[in-house]
């Protein structure tokens, strides 16, 4: 059975995409190595300085798109490094916000105003019109991408 070119051009975009993806993890995990923290650390960092100076696990998981209990964990792990702080809502509560603490933004600063970061050397050579299109082309994905999962699951019940 032959391919059709429109399915042989989308796998080879397809291809393309999981390439740069790739690399660039392997660059950035390799750039952040100096600063001893994991990529997905230092994403949550950033998710918890956009949510504020206080946020939940519930908000966190929501802003990162990943379940519940993979943040709770994640915020074991960073609080045991010092990047964050876990505190009760309320003496009675179970509910825990969590905060960056000063080793957590002085990280943050130094591993994003680092001159060898990756995501500005490999994004600062679009031009502003290129970079609206690149985000326009990526959320549609997305957005496509999270319709079909979810008609997936649906015929799945």
């Amino acid at each position: 059975m032959k391919t059709s070119s429109l399915t042989k051009s989308n796998n080879e975009l397809w291809l393309l995409m999981a390439k740069v993806n790739h690399e660039l993890v392997l660059v950035r995990q390799e750039e952040l190595r100096q600063y001893q923290i994991p990529m997905r650390q230092l994403h949550a960092l950033r998710c918890l300085e956009a949510l504020g100076s206080k946020a939940t696990i519930a908000e966190m998981a929501k802003m990162m798109e990943r379940k519940l209990n993979v943040i709770s964990r994640q915020a074991v792990r960073m609080e045991n490094a010092g990047l964050i702080k876990r505190t009760q809502s309320t003496p009675r509560s179970n509910l825990l916000n969590l905060e960056l603490t000063e080793k957590g933004k002085k990280l943050l600063k130094i591993s994003t105003k680092s001159k060898e970061n990756t995501i500005d050397a490999m994004l600062s050579f679009l031009s502003e019109e290129e970079r609206r299109q690149m985000e326009s082309i990526l959320n549609r994905i997305l957005k496509q991408l999270n319709k079909y999962a979810l008609e997936k699951i649906s015929n799945k019940m």
